[in-house]
């Protein structure tokens, strides 16, 4: 019997300071038509004191796990994607787990920066797919601004923070992750990278005193290679899910940039109308930006249930990702803690 791991539960969070680009403005030499112009970026989200990478994983997974209906003592594995840890040890989704005293339960973070959701779908898939774990709770979240050298108007205009969280079960029925194709350039990581921070180059008082400290990135090179990646990832991904453009009801890309997505739906021929695109309200999450975007379409009806969707994604190592994912929730599904048995509506 085939096992499927079906996203039963979903949410997001975002940190309660909004920063607008007229706000920008008066840090860079720059302006909100010149921001919108090359990414179509309006606001984005930036953590405040008292919020960081887990607090926002937290608040994410817990609207997840609300609406899946499920409690701490149904979850039997954490996994969080992020390239922004709370700590370098633990790892953020023992934070996780502790803060939502979830006890029973396996946790370790992922790496895979931009790409770290569909990475983390298809890990996460995987370990329920041979029995190691029933029901995951995963969250991909990032606090990209913690590394942005405000004061460099072609990267502070980017980014923001955020998460976005799912809850994964076990299921007989095709739903979930049907399939994905990840890659990996190595050998290029000085396109986007963070130098410094690292055993390679830590943070002495000399290194903290130059830009090593913060992300940087040679915008040029990533647009032309994450559109010929995420065309060519995606549709290895709908090879290997025997399905075409045509089967797909939604494209959901990494938030990036308008600009990229724009330039992928050309490349692939598809409508840029097919494509869920919310990157004027946060910005680049990185990891978060489409878990984030999926509760959102989910939320105004754009993803509807039975249908095909299409993820995509780049970003630092350099990595990208594509998956094929089933949307719906099983009518059926696992038993949830003191219960024999669940039964939820498809609608």
């Amino acid at each position: 019997m085939a096992l499927y791991a079906a996203i039963v539960g979903w949410g997001m969070s975002v940190p309660t300071r909004v920063v607008t680009n007229a706000e920008l403005s008066t840090l860079v030499d720059t302006s909100d038509e010149w921001i919108q112009s090359r990414t179509g970026i309006r606001e984005r989200h930036i953590i405040s004191n008292g919020e960081s990478t887990s607090t926002l994983a937290v608040a994410a997974s817990r609207d997840a796990m609300a609406m899946a209906g499920v409690t701490a003592a149904d979850i039997d594995m954490v996994i969080v994607a992020t390239f922004t840890p709370d700590r370098p040890l633990p790892a953020t989704a023992c934070r996780v787990q502790a803060a939502l005293g979830i006890t029973n339960a396996a946790a370790f973070d992922i790496a895979a920066a931009c790409s770290g959701f569909v990475y983390g779908l298809t890990v996460a898939t995987s370990l329920i797919q041979t029995g190691a774990a029933k029901r995951i709770l995963f969250c991909a979240t990032d606090v990209v601004s913690h590394f942005v050298n405000w004061t460099d108007r072609n990267t502070c205009v980017l980014f923001g923070d955020g998460a976005g969280a799912v809850i994964l079960e076990a299921t007989d029925q095709p739903y979930g992750l049907l399939s994905s194709d990840l890659g990996a350039a190595g050998d290029r990581e000085e396109l986007l990278m963070v130098e410094a921070g690292g055993t390679c180059l830590p943070l002495t008082p000399d290194v903290l005193a130059t830009d090593k400290r913060f992300l940087t990135m040679n915008g040029r090179e990533i647009f032309k290679l994450a559109v010929r990646a995420m065309e060519v990832s995606s549709l290895a991904a709908l090879q290997k899910a025997n399905l075409s453009l045509a089967d797909i009801a939604v494209v959901v890309p990494h938030q990036a940039n308008r600009r990229i997505i724009e330039a992928i739906a050309e490349r692939m021929a598809v409508p840029i109308q097919q494509f869920y695109i919310n990157v004027e309200r946060y910005g680049n999450t990185s990891a978060a930006t489409i878990p984030m975007a999926l509760t959102e379409a989910a939320a105004e009806g754009v993803i509807q249930h039975d249908t095909n969707i299409l993820l995509t994604a780049f970003g630092g190592g350099l990595t990208w990702a594509s998956a094929v994912v089933r949307w719906g929730v099983p009518v059926q599904r696992l038993p949830v803690h003191g219960q024999a048995k669940t039964e939820r509506s498809a609608e």
